[in-house]
């Protein structure tokens, strides 16, 4: 293979990571905007239509671990491929047949999906550009992070033009441009490695990796719980619901630029320590904002939410990069990390639906948003010690 064919396949290979990465938020953060429309329309309680956030990433932590037999049986480029067909598939039937049954199904398979596409991109980033790590989990947390806001900022705008089915079923059509660039990806062969052997450390055995699954969990938690409820929290504070939506809007377009500005920082101010307690700090203070009262706290509370959730995820996803150099080994520790994170993040936003459910306000639900940060501050310093 040429230089410069070798660098067109890498480059079709970024925009391909890109757009497969861009489906993989749309179809749990388009639920945020209609919370109350659709738990209206079907007669659900808030902890009912809390499981439409809880559920896929209940699956997205359980079903990561197959990401390493997946690959085994279907090799990558096509496991990536049938995954995105189940996205696109699943989010246009919310459209055909809009009922909570299906909703949940398709929340569950969808979770299924994601799970197991997640470590699989990780690996790949790891394999064909280990010396531009952070560089492209930016690439990979920015796709996530602009699939996420554009769903939040226009789910809202196609329900006034559509309704709430079709609305959550649009999201469908990104899986389409998404596959059809991925099956134009070409592999380097002479940089192919076999992500799926065993690794060399396993990373259950590791006190390390057993941080980053807890680091994982809580920044997860603190993302899904503001998706799904910062909304109806800024509609307590007397927001009107297109208010409130604008505000998750606002939210979404400031984590979308710390997805990408916090990787470039790392590269050049390569400390973890020291942006992630920055991070933890932002987030502190618009939870206390929130908790100050009254709709003009609100809009700085969404700016420094949005620089927080932004800011950790890639993190995060660097956790298992930085400690391991074989694509295998980052493939077997995403996936472990991923797997127990989710599933303890899946529990948040439940939970929260179900003590607004009992006690009608969101004060305890800020208390929570504050005991992850100050957890998250735990196992930073934790993992900041090399022993």
């Amino acid at each position: 293979m040429t230089a410069h064919s070798k660098k067109t396949t890498l480059g079709l290979m970024v925009l391909a990571i890109f757009f497969v990465s861009l489906n993989l938020r749309p179809a749990i953060s388009s639920i945020g905007p209609l919370l109350e429309t659709i738990r209206t329309d079907l007669s659900l309680s808030n902890s009912q239509i809390s499981l439409l956030t809880s559920v896929p990433v209940f699956c997205m932590g359980l079903f990561a671990p197959f990401a390493v037999s997946f690959n085994k049986k279907f090799g990558m480029k096509r496991s990536i491929s049938i995954l995105l067909v189940v996205i696109g598939t699943l989010t246009l039937v919310r459209g055909i047949v809009p009922s909570y049954p299906v909703l949940l199904a398709s929340a569950f398979f969808i979770g299924l999906a994601i799970a197991i596409i997640s470590p699989l991109l990780s690996a790949m980033i790891k394999r064909n550009f280990p010396t531009r790590t952070a560089s492209l989990i930016g690439v990979y947390s920015f796709g996530m992070g602009l699939g996420a806001t554009l769903a939040s900022g226009l789910t809202g705008v196609f329900y006034t033009i559509l309704n709430w089915p079709l609305a959550l079923a649009s999201w469908g059509l990104l899986a389409i441009v998404a596959l059809v660039l991925w099956q134009r990806i070409d592999e380097p062969a002479d940089e192919a490695v076999d992500v799926g052997g065993p690794p060399s450390v396993s990373p259950w055995k590791n006190k390390r990796a057993w941080y980053m699954l807890l680091f994982f969990a809580f920044q997860s938690a603190l993302f899904f719980s503001l998706i799904t409820w910062f909304a109806p929290i800024a509609s307590d504070k007397g927001m009107t619901v297109l208010t409130a939506g604008a505000a998750l809007t606002l939210m979404s377009l400031v984590q979308l630029i710390s997805n990408l500005s916090i990787p470039m920082l790392l590269q050049k101010f390569p400390s973890r320590l020291f942006w992630t307690m920055m991070l933890l700090l932002s987030g502190a203070i618009g939870i206390a904002m929130l908790m100050a009262g009254g709709t003009a706290f609100v809009w700085p509370a969404a700016v420094f939410l949005g620089i927080t959730l932004g800011g950790l995820f890639p993190i995060a996803l660097l956790m298992p990069l930085d400690e391991n150099t074989r694509a295998d080994d980052v493939n077997s520790w995403t996936a472990m990390i991923q797997s127990g994170g989710y599933i303890i993040s899946s529990a948040m936003p439940f939970a929260i639906g179900i003590l607004y459910d009992r006690y009608g306000t969101h004060d305890i639900t800020l208390i929570l948003f504050l005991v992850y940060l100050a957890i998250l501050a735990v196992f930073t310093l934790l993992l900041n010690k090399k022993s």
